[in-house]
């Protein structure tokens, strides 16, 4: 286990994982647990740069493992555990704030994107979440996070806030790097594909929930955006195609090539309806194992307080090393 590569990486709990999330994220956590030492987390703490209904966020974190254990994460191989459980991610973004450049945290484009779609509350922790972040991936020593395109930047701040550290207090803090699954398709908006596949899509048919019925799965994707060509193939201005293709892809394995030959002479509906159903095969299985776990509190429980001791046991001796480093008298 030690001579792995460690991994962070967190997701919100916002209540509905697309297949998105999974394709895009969850599915890659699976895989990593069997080659990385992984620490996986809920990132409730995250979650309230925007306001939450208390009682649902409880609801949400719940939610959030027991989706997550049921999409593969196992716990006797990697550390599942819920952020705010661990002080130590607050008190170690405390001390990097004093590390941030009020310049550098300016400039990151999801501050202005969130900015500008939450301006009844731009508030000091929407300003400062990427050190935040880096706290997050400095505690566990991370060699590598997995991240989109539209994450690299924070991974960039969180690199350049730890080479900062270190220049002064030595070699401290282990230098991030952003892993990037460059074969993982991005998994596209069905109602808009020029968009990503988005939970805040005000357009319900625009996502599909991991949860969700077959029949709703279905429906989605035969009411989903493409052109009038009629043939399936992977093209130019073809984004709404290219999207389904993507999405079969993931569940199925073959390639583009292969999907386009499948389906010579055959037109969308067949393919769509193809689409939607293998789609719905493929989820049916993290929906029932998800309704068993959800049901059963008690395990959720002993899932997460044993993620969280071993996630303490880590950023503990992180931050106290960071503590002696900048002065702080031991308690």
């Amino acid at each position: 286990m030690d001579d792995k590569k460690r991994v962070l990486s967190g997701i919100q709990p916002t209540g509905i994982f697309t297949i998105g999330n999974y394709f895009g994220a969850i599915k890659n956590w699976v895989s990593m647990q069997e080659k990385y030492s992984c620490n996986y987390m809920i990132a409730d703490m995250h979650s309230i740069t925007v306001k939450q209904d208390p009682n649902i966020l409880k609801k949400n974190v719940l939610s959030s493992l027991a989706l997550s254990l049921a999409c593969g994460i196992d716990i006797n191989k990697s550390n599942i555990f819920i952020q705010s459980h661990i002080s130590e991610h607050a008190e170690l973004c405390w001390v990097l704030s004093s590390f941030s450049q009020f310049g550098e945290l300016s400039r990151m484009t999801q501050f202005k994107d969130k900015s500008e779609n939450n301006k009844e509350n731009i508030n000091a922790a929407l300003f400062t979440y990427p050190v935040l972040q880096t706290a997050d991936i400095l505690l566990y020593n991370a060699d590598l996070v997995p991240v989109g395109a539209d994450q690299k930047q924070h991974i960039e701040l969180s690199r350049n806030i730890a080479i900062r550290f270190n220049g002064i207090y030595g070699d401290v803090f282990t230098i991030p790097e952003p892993f990037m699954n460059i074969g993982q398709a991005k998994i596209m908006s069905l109602s808009d594909p020029s968009k990503k596949m988005s939970k805040s899509d005000k357009n319900q048919n625009g996502f599909i929930g991991i949860l969700e019925e077959k029949d709703s799965i279905i429906k989605k994707v035969k009411k989903s955006v493409t052109d009038s060509e009629g043939i399936v193939y992977f093209g130019a201005e073809k984004d709404g195609i290219n999207n389904l293709i993507d999405i079969y892809s993931c569940i199925i394995g073959k390639t583009r090539e292969d999907i386009k030959q499948e389906f010579e002479g055959k037109g969308y509906g067949d393919f769509k309806l193809k689409v939607g159903e293998v789609l719905a095969d493929y989820l049916e299985p993290i929906r029932i194992k998800y309704n068993i776990l959800i049901a059963d509190i008690g395990y959720l429980e002993e899932c997460y307080k044993k993620g969280g001791l071993n996630a303490r046991d880590i950023a503990s001796k992180t931050l106290k090393k960071v503590y002696d480093k900048i002065g702080f008298i031991d308690k």
